[in-house]
């Protein structure tokens, strides 16, 4: 979720976009409703087919202080190397971390419709909204990244359903 929240936050805020239907009413008017890009269900849509992609850079690790599993970037924001590298060991997967662009992939083919609702709708607390109650993937405990004690890197164990494999954050 992460990744499309930054995608949806990249869209010109100024932008709207016509959506709805172009039927025309019993006057021959066209009825139009205007809607920012960052809103709008073919854009969210567009951004959903590629945002698996993203997660190539991507790896699973455990922090070394405390042996807790997370996941995270390997290249920072402005493009080196995540400085996180020196506190965490890589855990080696056998298919290069292919495997989180397939689950990414089978989250997104199986609720797109819910992901593209929650933007449309501007719904708040997104990622713990599809995590608990769209998804069921975490319990209804999961901490969201505004918690103080929870870094969006994290896995909360307690709240994790491990038939998944890895924390589902990073969509």
């Amino acid at each position: 979720m992460n990744e499309l929240e930054n995608e949806v936050l990249k869209a010109n805020p100024n932008k709207l976009v016509d959506v709805g239907n172009f039927r025309m009413d019993a006057d021959g008017n066209t009825i139009r409703k205007k809607v920012p890009l960052g809103r709008s269900e073919t854009h969210i849509s567009i951004l959903l087919d590629n945002i698996c992609e993203k997660l190539s850079d991507y790896v699973r690790a455990t922090r070394k202080s405390d042996n807790q599993l997370m996941i995270f970037n390997l290249m920072s924001p402005s493009g080196g190397m995540n400085p996180i590298m020196s506190e965490v060991d890589i855990i080696q997967d056998g298919d290069l971390n292919k495997s989180l662009e397939h689950y990414c992939s089978a989250i997104v083919e199986e609720f797109e419709e819910d992901i593209v609702s929650l933007y449309v709708d501007g719904i708040p607390n997104k990622k713990k909204k599809l995590c608990t109650n769209v998804s069921n993937i975490c319990n209804e405990n999961y901490a969201d990244e505004e918690d103080d004690d929870y870094s969006d890197n994290e896995v909360d164990n307690d709240n994790y359903d491990s038939s998944f494999d890895i924390d589902r954050d990073e969509l």
